[in-house]
């Protein structure tokens, strides 16, 4: 019988019930533990998944555990990494990694010094429709790639952001609708497309209040491999049900639009079409994943995300959403906040 790995989770707020709910649905986790600022808190959601509370971060590591999974505000990822590295024990962050790229490179950088291994949580790679579109590219059916774009236009209301003082900051969320809600969709773009050699954009404030970030942003692309693409993330689009996010990917061999898990749009001019294809082809949206609620998420994509984790340890290899993986949405997002704030000035990626 294989072992039980052992985790332990800081930041017990809303994201990590995903965390914790994907942690008991594996039969090789064991969850031992939460820490948190607030006593009361911390126990309240130990109680509700078993587990040990913590208002020490030091007291939880000593707890032989094999992962610590970060779920404190994003501008709070660098400490319990440091602590964690410093315990030898891996960790899986949250999204995104830290708020600037300084930050995240400090944490890869003290990972790698431990020798322990850091883990981005990069859902939109483990959908089923992601592997599709992505074998597609590799083999070469959309012939000369034009065009890859990626959408989220999604709704938050002024009470989401007036429920976290952290919310809508520069130090703590690190930007608005591109850096917190749009982030998965611009780590699949990246997986999908590579990477970007420059960018323009425009950002601004238009629907909420009491708060420094942005709630709409449109960027033009450059992709290295000689594509063209937008991103286009707001936060200030109304919906009761919520629009999907989506990817479009168009070349002159074929055309892809996938939202989240299925597709409206499949077609190839060499006619390539994967029997799964008629179970994932929707010409109508659904009910769109966290769009205007984060809590309408599930947990399978966290635990998909853990079983990849576990299983790159367990055998030794190396994983597709280890050490840098999670940086390279932040360093395009990053290059979109300096074009906005230059005016729409072409910025050159590195």
């Amino acid at each position: 019988m294989k072992r039980k790995y052992r985790f332990g989770i800081v930041g017990p707020g809303m994201i990590a019930e995903f965390h914790a709910q994907a942690i008991h649905a594996m039969p090789n986790a064991e969850l031992v533990g939460a820490c948190g600022r607030s006593i009361d808190k911390t126990r309240t959601f130990c109680e509700e998944f078993n587990c040990e509370p913590y208002t020490d971060l030091a007291e939880l590591l000593e707890q032989e555990l094999d992962f610590l999974t970060i779920a404190t505000p994003s501008g709070s990822h660098l400490e319990p990494v440091f602590a964690a590295a410093k315990a030898g024990v891996n960790v899986i962050v949250e999204k995104p990694l830290e708020v600037t790229l300084e930050r995240v490179d400090t944490m890869l950088e003290e990972c790698r010094a431990a020798g322990v291994r850091q883990f981005g949580i990069l859902p939109r790679r483990f959908n089923e429709s992601t592997a599709l579109l992505k074998h597609a590219i590799d083999e070469g059916h959309f012939g000369k790639i034009a065009l890859g774009d990626a959408y989220v236009k999604w709704w938050r209301s002024q009470e989401y952001y007036d429920s976290g003082n952290w919310r809508g900051t520069w130090a703590q969320d690190g930007g608005g609708a591109l850096m917190n809600q749009s982030i998965h969709a611009i780590d699949l773009l990246l997986y999908l497309m590579g990477p970007v050699k420059a960018v323009c954009a425009f950002t601004e404030l238009v629907a909420h209040e009491r708060i420094e970030v942005e709630d709409v942003a449109v960027a033009i692309l450059e992709f290295e491999n000689g594509a063209h693409g937008v991103i286009q993330g707001s936060t200030a689009c109304y919906s009761d049900s919520g629009h999907p996010a989506q990817i479009q990917i168009c070349g002159d061999g074929g055309s892809v639009f996938m939202i989240d898990n299925v597709f409206t749009v499949w077609e190839f001019r060499d006619g390539f079409l994967p029997e799964e294809i008629s179970r994932l082809r929707n010409p109508q949206k659904g009910k769109a994943r966290g769009a205007t609620d984060p809590r309408s998420i599930k947990f399978d994509l966290h635990q998909k995300n853990f079983e990849e984790a576990i299983d790159s340890v367990e055998n030794n290899r190396t994983s597709f959403i280890e050490d840098i993986e999670g940086r390279h949405a932040i360093a395009l997002i990053q290059a979109i906040y300096e074009s906005a704030m230059k005016k729409g000035q072409r910025i050159e990626i590195d």
